[in-house]
């Protein structure tokens, strides 16, 4: 595997041809799928919506390595499925990725929120030194089959 500065990366906008891949990517990494409620449907509706899904991908072979996709309720953007493929990671890929993320959201001119485990210290890192603050005053609950 080649070191970040031989790599050709692209950050692109998410489309439905992907799908089946960013499956893949996130599989390995606990970010989603259809048990989470992740379907292209529902991909599609959050875009129409107003949000973003960005994918990276390295080149030559235009794999994708990394998914941003961000949602919005009007009040606050989402940062969802942020990742890098594990052999990628650790080459400052994720920080090209959240700066792209972060562009979108200041466009949007809305809070950026994001949900991490509290056992993933690179991304928590990650997420630090772009600005991000703990909030540490709550706990998550979800309803997954209404």
């Amino acid at each position: 595997m080649s070191s970040s500065t031989e790599l050709n990366i692209n950050i692109r906008d998410y489309c439905d041809s992907d799908f089946e891949e960013v499956v893949k990517l996130w599989q390995p990494l606990g970010l989603g799928g259809a048990q989470r409620g992740d379907t292209i449907e529902v991909i599609r509706q959050t875009l129409n919506l107003g949000g973003k899904f960005l994918v990276m991908e390295d080149s030559p072979g235009g794999n994708i390595i990394g998914t941003s996709w961000m949602t919005i309720d009007g009040r606050r953007n989402y940062l969802h499925h942020f990742g890098i493929k594990e052999e990628y990671q650790g080459r400052g890929l994720g920080k090209m990725l959240l700066d792209a993320s972060l562009t979108f959201a200041r466009e949007k001119g809305l809070q950026l929120k994001i949900e991490v485990h509290q056992e993933n210290r690179r991304a928590l890192d990650l997420y630090a030194s772009h600005g991000f603050k703990y909030l540490g005053d709550y706990d998550v609950y979800i309803i997954r089959d209404i």
